[in-house]
């Protein structure tokens, strides 16, 4: 991402600088729920390197540990697709979670995470990061399926979600680096394209990571606990009251849209999208009523346009 600054504008180099030691007390017991907590200037990736330590046999990386980052100068996006922003004009973390050493550590009984439970946890991340920016901002952010965060159509985050390979931490099942990037003061100018905000350009006034991260990693750790509580099933009721997926279809802006879906392979699936299996993947209703499953690819949001020669979506 490349891009001038208006004068007028605070420049990313002007944010307010990531402090490791506030961000530690707020994450970690007994304000925050984070066995570990690296802050750093610059990774090339979160993702990629939580990943590789999770990996390590060497190293012990507890369920909960989180990496944020000032800079990420080869950053992922979903698809291995790239993902550059100028230092200290994005939220950059990564979080390990093993749902079945959280489990295990339970003082009181609860289910092995089910399997389909996997593919709802960056969804979860999604919810979090809406919850908790709705809630500190005021701005109408809402999910676009699979894992961008929008606002008025427009892409505010991405979410990535990664597999750990299982090592010596087999017998208690899979674990996952969910990595999540905001744009928080990229100017207008340094966007990538114009489907892309930021906080900035929304009129955020809060624009101090300090103070988003700790707002957004809690809510998420919080409602990971409760979801591993009902064994990773997204349809059970949590603690707080709803379910992963009720939670969902109120910022899932997704649902009830027209849309295009572009599958990796090639093919190309339009309908209205029309709710969340227990996988996490979208179900899409053809306009002859066939439901298509679609797992894994673009989603577009499409216009409905009426004419004398029918209903069109563009």
């Amino acid at each position: 991402m490349t891009g001038a600054a208006t004068s007028q504008d605070p420049l990313p180099s002007e944010a307010v600088p990531l402090h490791a030691a506030s961000l530690k007390s707020a994450l970690t017991y007994p304000q925050g729920s984070f066995g570990r907590v690296e802050v750093v200037d610059s990774a090339g990736s979160t993702n990629s390197d939580l990943v590789a330590s999770a990996s390590d046999p060497q190293q012990h990386v507890p369920d909960l540990s989180v990496l944020i980052a000032n800079a990420q100068p080869a950053g992922l996006g979903r698809l291995g697709r790239s993902w550059e922003v100028p230092a200290g004009s994005a939220m950059i973390s990564s979080v390990f979670l093993h749902p079945g050493e959280q489990a295990a550590s339970s003082p009181r009984s609860v289910p092995d995470f089910a399997q389909t439970g996997y593919g709802w946890l960056s969804v979860l991340a999604g919810v979090a990061l809406c919850d908790s920016l709705r809630t500190l901002t005021g701005i109408p952010a809402e999910l676009k399926w699979p894992n961008d965060v929008v606002i008025k159509g427009r892409k505010l985050a991405g979410i990535l979600a990664q597999v750990v390979p299982a090592g010596p931490r087999a017998p208690l099942g899979l674990g996952v680096v969910v990595g999540v990037g905001v744009n928080v003061s990229l100017t207008a100018e340094a966007l990538p394209t114009e489907r892309a905000t930021s906080l900035l350009v929304e009129g955020v006034a809060e624009l101090d990571r300090n103070v988003l991260l700790p707002a957004y990693l809690n809510k998420f750790a919080a409602l990971y606990q409760d979801f591993v509580a009902v064994g990773g099933h997204a349809d059970r009721p949590l603690s707080s009251g709803p379910s992963l997926m009720e939670m969902m279809g109120e910022f899932m802006g997704t649902l009830g849209q027209a849309v295009r879906a572009e599958l990796p392979g090639g093919a190309v699936v339009h309908g209205i999208a029309t709710g969340l299996r227990l996988d996490g993947s979208l179900v899409v209703r053809e306009e002859n009523g066939t439901e298509q499953i679609v797992s894994a690819g673009d989603v577009i949001h499409l216009r409905r346009t009426d004419s004398e020669g029918g209903v069109h979506y563009a």
